[in-house]
């Protein structure tokens, strides 16, 4: 079986979109092409990261137009730097 494994300072994440079309208020359809990239994915590993804040199965977001995208078993993912990584989701209780 192969894996990917991040080296240095990066995060691979794997990128899942919403596969459902998407129409606009008038019942126009919006083609693959004009939406926009997502910015949150799934951490499905790290590299050598000294104390990381995120934990492999998190979700988190990251910057707009970082990191390398690769296909891989069938699957989209993204090696990004740890930098990039903007925040976790995490889950709260309401009060």
């Amino acid at each position: 079986m192969k894996e990917l494994q991040p080296l240095n300072e990066n995060v691979l994440l794997e990128v899942t979109e919403d596969l459902t079309e998407k129409k606009t208020a008038g019942g126009i359809i919006i083609p693959d092409t004009a939406k926009e990239k997502p910015q949150m994915a799934k951490v499905v590993a790290i590299g050598n990261i000294e104390n990381p804040g995120v934990s492999v199965g998190d979700i988190v977001v990251y910057k707009k137009y970082s990191g390398t995208e690769l296909k891989f078993d069938g699957r989209e993912f993204l090696f990004v730097p740890y930098a990039d990584l903007l925040a976790k989701i995490v889950e709260t209780e309401s009060i």
